[in-house]
C-alpha cells in the first residue's frame, strides 16, 4: 500500500505517526456541541437501538423517544457516549430527534464522512471508552471526549479518503450482506430439520407408514401410532428451592437454552445480591420463563443450578427422551400456540400460567423413536452449526480487516 512521503509523530498514542502536512486539531475546536432539546412529535427519532456498530447504517424500527431528546439537522454526527465500545456513529442525512445519550456535532469544517469515519476507528473508540463511568451504564464525558485530538488533513484528502472508504466499506459489506444470507438460510434449513424430525417426517419408512389427523392444527398429521396427551400427563412443576446462598446461577434465553449466567452478556443487567430462595435446577427438567413463554424462552436444561423464582421448573413424569420435548416445544409454532393463551395487555408483560400450559396437547412417540429423533437431530444440527460457525468467522474476519482499513486511512498509514 502507498505510503505518504514524509511523516512526523502525532504526540497522541492511538494515532501514532502522521503525515508531515496534516493537523491534529482537539474534536472540540473542530466541531460545535448542539443542545437543542426538543418534544416535536413530528420529528423522526433515531434511539441507540437504530444505529448499527461500527456501521453508522440506520436500521428502522419503533422505539420511544427520550423525553429530553435531542434535535438535530440534516448533515450533523451523532456520537453516542453511552458504552462507547459499541460504536454507535451516524451522519444524518435528514433532520430529527434523537437519543439524548447521542452527542450532536455540527459545523465541522470539512468532509463529514471523515469525521464519522474518524469517530469509528478502533483507536479513537478504544479511547473514549477507556474514560467511561458507571458499572452498569457506562457513559463518556464531553469534556473528555471534546479534548481529544484527532488528525485533519487538508480538505481535498478528507473528501478522497472518504470516497476511497465509502467504495471499500460497500464492496466489504457486500460480501458481508452475502455471508449473512447464508446463515439466515442455514438457519431455516436447521428449523426446518427440527420440525420434520420431531413430527415424524424425516423418516425412511415415512411412505409406507400409515397417518393420522393429530387434531393439533399446526402439527398436522404425525404417525399412526404416535400418540397426543396434554401436557400435563407430561409434566408436573417443581417448586424445590434453596435454602442459602450457593448454586450455579443460571440464565434463560429463547436462543441458547439454559446457560450459566456467568457466560452471559452482564452489562446492565441486573446481578442478585443472594440466590435463597431461588428455583432449584436439576438436568434435564424443563425451565420456562413464563413472562416470554410466548417468544419462546423455555427449554430442558443440560445443566444443574438454580433459577429465579419467577420462573417456572417443572420435571417430566413419564418414561422419554426430554431432548425429544426440547425440540418439539420450541418450534416456532408452539411459541405461537402459547401466546394465544398468555395473558397481559402487551406482549412485554404476557404471561403463560402452568395452568394454560397445561392444557396444551403434545405428540408423543414410541421411547425408541424419541431417542432416534434425537440423535438424528444433533448430528445434523452440529453439522449444520459448524457451517454457520465458520461463516461467522469469515464475516468477522472481514469487520475486522474493514476496521483496520479504516483507522489505518484515517490516520494516513496509508495513502489512497
Amino acid at each position: 500500500m502507498r505510503k505518504y512521503a514524509r511523516y512526523k509523530d502525532s504526540g497522541v498514542s492511538w494515532i501514532g505517526d502522521v503525515p508531515e502536512h496534516w493537523n491534529l486539531l482537539r474534536l472540540k475546536n473542530t466541531v460545535t456541541l448542539i443542545c437543542e432539546k426538543t418534544s416535536d412529535s413530528t420529528l423522526p427519532y433515531i434511539g441507540l437501538e437504530n444505529i448499527v456498530s461500527w456501521s453508522g447504517e440506520l436500521l428502522k424500527g419503533s422505539y420511544e423517544p427520550d423525553a429530553d431528546a435531542n434535535k438535530f439537522e440534516k448533515d450533523d454526527v451523532l456520537f453516542s457516549k453511552l458504552r462507547p465500545y459499541l460504536a454507535k456513529c451516524f451522519l444524518a442525512d435528514f433532520r430529527g430527534k434523537c437519543s439524548s445519550e447521542l452527542l450532536v456535532f455540527r459545523d465541522f469544517q470539512g468532509e463529514k464522512r471523515y469525521l464519522k469515519n474518524i469517530l469509528l476507528s478502533y483507536g479513537f473508540v478504544d479511547l473514549v471508552n477507556a474514560s467511561t463511568y458507571g458499572t452498569k451504564m457506562p457513559r463518556a464525558n464531553w469534556n473528555f471526549i471534546g479534548n481529544c485530538r484527532i488528525p485533519v488533513p487538508p480538505f481535498p484528502e478528507q473528501k478522497a479518503i472518504a470516497e476511497y472508504l465509502d467504495k471499500k466499506t460497500a464492496q466489504i459489506n457486500e460480501l458481508v450482506s452475502a455471508k449473512q444470507k447464508q446463515i439466515e438460510l442455514l438457519k431455516e434449513y436447521k428449523q426446518s430439520v427440527i420440525a420434520n424430525a420431531v413430527t415424524g417426517k424425516l423418516d425412511e419408512r415415512r411412505e409406507k407408514r400409515k397417518w393420522k389427523d393429530s387434531g393439533i392444527s399446526w402439527i398436522g398429521k404425525i404417525p399412526e401410532n404416535w400418540e397426543v396427551k396434554r401436557i400435563r400427563h407430561v409434566f408436573n412443576e417443581s417448586d424445590e428451592k434453596i435454602t442459602d446462598n450457593t448454586g450455579e446461577l443460571l440464565s434463560l434465553s429463547q436462543y441458547t437454552g439454559v446457560s450459566l449466567k456467568r457466560d452471559c452478556e452482564k452489562v446492565g443487567m441486573f446481578e442478585a445480591e443472594t440466590t435463597e430462595g431461588y428455583k432449584i435446577v436439576h438436568r434435564n427438567q424443563f425451565v420456562m420463563n413464563i413472562m416470554l413463554a410466548w417468544n419462546g424462552s423455555y427449554a430442558v436444561s443440560e445443566l444443574e443450578g438454580v433459577i429465579s423464582p419467577a420462573y417456572c421448573v417443572f420435571n417430566f413424569i413419564i418414561d422419554c427422551a426430554p431432548k425429544y420435548f426440547h425440540y418439539l416445544l420450541r418450534l416456532k409454532a408452539y411459541a405461537g400456540a402459547f401466546k394465544t393463551l398468555s395473558k397481559g395487555i402487551i406482549d412485554s408483560r404476557l404471561r403463560l400460567y402452568p395452568s394454560k400450559f397445561y392444557t396444551f396437547p403434545v405428540i408423543i412417540p414410541p421411547l425408541s423413536e424419541q431417542k432416534e429423533i434425537v440423535a438424528y437431530i444433533e448430528k445434523k444440527v452440529s453439522s449444520i452449526d459448524s457451517q454457520i460457525a465458520s461463516i461467522e468467522n469469515q464475516i468477522a474476519n472481514m469487520n475486522e480487516y474493514k476496521q483496520s482499513l479504516i483507522s489505518d486511512v484515517v490516520t494516513g498509514k496509508v495513502k489512497v
